[in-house]
């Protein structure tokens, strides 16, 4: 077993680089407050007459080893990853919400015969998933709040169970799009050629990527 205790400065902090999981500004933010503290204690046991190696393998020995330091950094990534997958879940479920009626107004199929039972059941499923993204995703930044103000115990099982309830809505809401998707090709040749449909397609398949990211953050942070 390796001894933090002769692990120099920069050592030190690449072994924390490297465990460390979560968004990246405030991974960097968190290392470069680290390596802020660490060099004060070098200097200042420098100024008390030791050598340099020496006075960072007791900056260092001061400072923490990673399984004691890992645990609470990594529980605050969490609960940062977890903040921007709910800003991007309702940014764009806001956006859909909104825009997705109007994707079909004014579409040459729209005075056409009734579509199936099945179909309108669909698009009524699309929207109730995405109003459910957006208030789980209020649902999560509240929690980001808390976290923020509190300690207790219980919150980093909160944050993974509202990560949880996002990422699930996700998987849902572009299951039942794509489907919505399809079903409406299937249905209205017209609809490939429809501008807002090609620009709307655009726009959400975007989005998607957009958010993925964001959800791989957090699915790395809390793992």
């Amino acid at each position: 077993m390796p001894r933090y205790d002769d692990v120099l400065v920069e050592d030190h902090l690449r072994e924390l680089a490297v465990r460390l999981r979560g968004p990246a500004r405030m991974k960097a933010d968190l290392l470069a407050e680290a390596r802020d503290g660490l060099l004060d204690a070098v200097e200042a046991y420098r100024a008390d007459g030791l050598p340099g190696a020496e006075a960072e393998r007791r900056a260092v020995a001061e400072f923490g080893s990673p399984a004691q330091l890992l645990p609470a950094w990594q529980a605050e990534l969490a609960v940062g990853a977890l903040r921007g997958l709910s800003l991007r879940v309702l940014a764009l479920a806001s956006v859909l919400v909104v825009g997705g009626d109007l994707t079909w107004r004014g579409a040459s199929w729209s005075d056409g015969p009734r579509p199936p039972e099945g179909y309108l059941f669909l698009s009524a499923s699309v929207n109730g998933v995405w109003v459910a993204a957006l208030a789980l995703a209020a649902a999560g930044l509240l929690l980001v709040r808390v976290a923020a103000r509190s300690a207790h115990p219980a919150l980093p099982a909160l944050v993974r169970l509202a990560g949880v309830g996002l990422l699930a809505s996700l998987a849902i809401g572009v299951l039942t799009g794509a489907s919505l998707f399809g079903w409406s090709v299937g249905l209205w040749d017209a609809a490939l050629t429809w501008p807002p449909m090609i620009i709307g397609a655009m726009v959400v398949g975007a989005g998607y990527l957009w958010i993925g990211r964001a959800a791989l953050t957090w699915l790395l942070a809390t793992r």
